[in-house]
């Protein structure tokens, strides 16, 4: 392998959501359309922006059990809160990202379990959200239905979404100073804290970006469906730290993709799209989703196996 070529570990993301999407097309031409693709990865924007919040979290070797609770808490903000009392609602949105940056201090100040913790806060976020919405309903504030529903020229709403999130999360976690430091607190925090700075401030730094992702996934499943529940994002805990995975990210060591984990998570919602256009059972489609997870991690295991003979 030459120096400057591109490892096909690295491109197993991009393949199989290419694999994924074409089988789609071949199954429903009409996907190909401008609609059929919004309609294809239209619910798959706020599972991006969850999955980049998990993604940060697993980038200095951590895993969150709460996002789930959390964006499903903020949903029920949104379509409450936002909407009777909006200085209300951003001021609990903006305590809720204060207390996602708390918890992560408090995690690595005391040395505590994270996913002990963060599966604690999940009954914490849950149980907010039920006081907050006993049962489901609540409506969207016009403005950002309106933003969700914004039909640009060239490529839906969907596309453009996750085209966006893809490179902000690139450019903030890859490219800039601060998300080579985050970065750093995966691969070696001791170095980090020789070179001066405060471990404590960065891993509040980092969750309390999560934080903000969960909000951003919070506000757009609202805009998306109008209306919100205690345990409408649910399964997003799960999903995300998939779409981590998926996407190349690895549970230790400070390594991940961000354009890889929207592919991861754009993949896993083809998976269940796939399933449907094949008419069979929505039963099956976590078991799908499993699958898919399962074979391109096998791949990866034998590409990197096989470049460590090269």
């Amino acid at each position: 392998m030459t120096r400057h070529s591109i490892s096909p570990r690295k491109l197993l993301p991009l393949i199989s959501f290419s694999v994924l999407l074409i089988a789609t097309f071949a199954l429903q031409e009409r996907a190909m359309s401008y609609l059929g693709l919004n309609l294809l990865f239209n619910l798959t924007i706020p599972i991006a922006l969850a999955t980049i919040g998990q993604l940060l979290i697993i980038m200095v070797n951590d895993i969150d059990l709460s996002v789930g609770a959390f964006v499903s808490l903020v949903a029920c903000v949104a379509s409450t809160l936002l909407v009777q009392h909006p200085w209300l609602g951003w001021l609990a949105l903006a305590g809720l990202v204060l207390a996602y940056a708390a918890l992560g201090a408090l995690i690595h100040r005391f040395e505590l379990p994270a996913i002990v913790v963060t599966l604690g806060m999940s009954f914490i976020w849950g149980g907010l959200a039920l006081v907050i919405m006993p049962a489901p309903g609540g409506t969207s504030p016009e403005w950002l239905r309106a933003l969700m529903t914004v039909k640009p020229p060239l490529a839906p709403m969907a596309v453009v979404a996750a085209l966006l999130i893809a490179a902000a999360a690139h450019l903030l976690i890859m490219r800039s100073g601060i998300g080579t430091v985050l970065r750093g607190l995966g691969g070696n925090s001791r170095s980090v804290a020789r070179a001066g700075w405060r471990l404590s401030g960065l891993y509040a730094l980092t969750y309390g970006l999560a934080g903000v992702f969960g909000v951003l996934a919070g506000l757009t499943l609202v805009g998306l469906y109008t209306s919100s529940g205690a345990s409408v994002a649910s399964s997003y805990t799960l999903l995300s730290i998939a779409g981590v995975i998926l996407g190349g990210g690895e549970f230790i060591g400070g390594r991940v993709s961000p354009i890889g984990a929207v592919l991861g998570a754009l993949t896993l919602s083809l998976a269940g799209s796939l399933l449907a256009f094949m008419h069979i059972s929505p039963d099956w489609q976590i078991g799908a989703q499993g699958a898919v997870l399962i074979l391109v991690l096998a791949a990866r295991l034998l590409f990197t196996r096989r470049e460590a003979l090269i």
